[in-house]
């Protein structure tokens, strides 16, 4: 295969996911920092007619693909992205934490098992710079590292693995489930579970996508400890969440701004007594965010004042965004209940309203949104299926 140079950044999470993804299926490339290497800089700025956008994937043959999804890297290396047989006693739909741990769990009662998913291995976990909250690491560990213990774990149990695969489409055909995938391929299993994740709603300002991870997090309890004496810290949203971070940021930062669009703040009356009666805070409602400036890190924020225009610009070590998670579940809209927010709705069994198909993780209404719960959810999705195969008769074929 002709060289492959990725050039990018060691605080993007895009670079990570596209070295992982290549790591993953033993694609050589070489690695080029261009917060260090000046002549990379230049050459993605070249390429790119003065622009930045990382990672920039360069090919032997001169070509390039910029901020690739994982299905348009598999694509272009000609990488086979098909699944090795039609049918199989689970599917699993997300291989981030919920899914992995779920296959694992399979494979260890005696099912095969298969896990499906459009990006890398790992979910968002894989991205995470550090994860201090996880049992069993008090000294913390990094999340590309944590993302290959899972798969590793999975691997071990020989669990096939399919990753740069999305799904197109659910449906039930007779007492079994079919997935449909983007790649044309039709595979079957008895049941399925649901751990597509939800993904972290953006701003959408000019220099957002350029800070992720350097000073523009979605994820107070994984991020805010590094910031800890810092001077100023600034939370965007003025809902709960968005709180109760704010909140938990004050132990690292002597003051934290809040930034929200709306004319007032949208968390429990409880909440917003509690931030606007805090000595460290400083509320601003009616302001929008206008731009993320910064080269390497973040250096200043933007904003402008919805009712007069007034613009303004603050320095805050880091700016938290939490302006709500948008589900993963395009493709099952029509075929599973939905709450008004796009969560799969499910029992207490995990079970989702068609029959055969559980949900785990953070795509589950009502789900935690952190990873020790993801794992645990995982877990029981598949016991639940184990108990949903016993009943239809399925398990005498599987043990």
């Amino acid at each position: 295969m002709a060289e492959i140079t990725v050039y990018g950044a060691p605080w993007c999470p895009d670079c990570k996911r596209s070295k992982q993804f290549l790591a993953q299926h033993r694609v050589d490339f070489k690695w080029v920092d261009i917060d260090q290497d000046q002549a990379g800089l230049q050459l993605v700025e070249r390429l790119q007619q003065g622009g930045r956008t990382i990672p920039t994937i360069v090919f032997g043959e001169g070509d390039f693909l910029l901020e690739p999804s994982d299905e348009e890297l598999a694509q272009k290396l000609g990488l086979s992205l098909q699944a090795d047989r039609a049918f199989y006693d689970v599917a699993i739909v997300g291989g981030g934490p919920a899914g992995l741990a779920a296959a694992i769990y399979a494979a260890r009662e005696g099912m095969d098992a298969i896990v499906i998913d459009k990006s890398a291995l790992g979910g968002q976990s894989g991205v995470t710079e550090r994860i201090d909250n996880y049992p069993g690491f008090p000294e913390g560990i990094g999340g590309a590292d944590l993302a290959e213990r899972f798969v590793a774990q999975a691997r071990r149990y020989l669990v096939e693995l399919l990753p740069a695969v999305s799904v197109a489409e659910i449906r039930s055909e007779g007492e079994d489930v079919v997935l449909s995938l983007g790649t044309g391929q039709e595979v079957a299993a008895h049941a399925v579970i649901l751990a597509t994740g939800s993904s972290y709603r953006r701003l959408g300002v000019p220099g957002e996508d350029d800070l992720i991870g350097a000073g523009v997090h979605y994820c107070a309890t994984c991020d805010g400890p590094f910031y800890k004496g810092a001077e100023e810290l600034m939370v965007i949203g003025g809902g709960n969440s968005a709180l109760e971070e704010g909140l938990f940021l004050t132990q690292f930062a002597q003051r934290i701004r809040v930034l929200q669009r709306g004319p007032e703040l949208t968390a429990s009356r409880l909440l917003q007594d509690k931030v606007l009666n805090h000595p460290q805070f400083s509320v601003h409602t009616n302001v929008e965010v206008l731009e993320l400036q910064g080269q390497s890190r973040l250096e200043g924020v933007v904003a402008r004042s919805v009712e007069t225009g007034e613009e303004f610009r603050w320095n805050p070590a880091a700016a938290f965004v939490f302006i709500g998670l948008d589900p993963n579940t395009q493709f099952v809209k029509g075929a599973v209940t939905l709450d008004d927010r796009g969560f799969i709705q499910a029992d207490a069994m995990f079970q989702t309203s068609l029959d055969g198909v559980f949900v785990a993780g953070d795509v589950r209404e009502g789900s935690t949104k952190q990873l020790g719960s993801a794992v645990g959810d995982g877990i029981a999705a598949l016991l639940a299926v184990r108990r949903y195969l016993q009943d239809h008769h399925h398990l005498a074929e599987i043990v």
